[in-house]
């Protein structure tokens, strides 16, 4: 029998780590995330906090024990939480909302990558078309980088999440490099 062996999104047992400059870049592969997204005529509000899933509204990101959310659409979250303690997340979170909410897991479809430099601004301004400085901590939103789809979450003036497609996490990661390089 073959035994199976978790990769990355670049195809590596570890997380991928790299710097340009100020530029950190940390791939997470310590995350697991959900869809949830309420079924019509139904409230999660009692099974999300039971859960310990908060629900935060359009653009935002909060923070909880033991999973986080980030605002997708509306009546619609992606839902993070450690992998050790979570890897089947969905099913956790099926078992917590019953047939109020449609989950879907979404972990292995997204490369994650924690961006921190001392000022990302001039960094995302050549990424994105998010006004990063006048976004305030906690913002979360749908952007794209280097035509590609990404979620784009801040975590302070000089700390973001990004999620990008699994599939181009590569050119994900050299876009990331050529802007670096083009600031520091």
């Amino acid at each position: 029998m073959a035994k199976l062996q978790a990769m990355t999104a670049f195809g590596a047992r570890d997380p991928r780590v790299g710097r340009v400059g100020a530029l950190t870049v940390n791939e997470r592969s310590d995350i697991a995330l959900a869809s949830v997204a309420i079924r019509r005529g139904r409230d999660l509000t009692a099974s999300a906090a039971a859960a310990g899933v908060p629900l935060p509204g359009p653009a935002r990101h909060l923070s909880g024990t033991p999973c986080s959310a980030f605002w997708v659409t509306p009546e619609m979250w992606f839902v993070e939480a450690p992998f050790a303690s979570h890897e089947d997340l969905a099913a956790h979170l099926k078992a917590a909302m019953g047939d109020a909410a449609s989950i879907t897991e979404q972990t292995d479809a997204w490369v994650i990558l924690d961006l921190a430099a001392p000022d990302l601004a001039p960094l995302l301004e050549r990424l994105s078309n998010v006004d990063f400085p006048a976004a305030p901590k906690g913002f979360a939103t749908r952007t794209v980088i280097d035509h590609l789809g990404c979620y784009l979450i801040k975590h302070g003036p000089g700390s973001v999440r990004l999620y990008g497609p699994r599939s181009s996490a590569q050119s994900l990661w050299h876009a990331i490099e050529v802007a670096a390089a083009s600031v520091w």
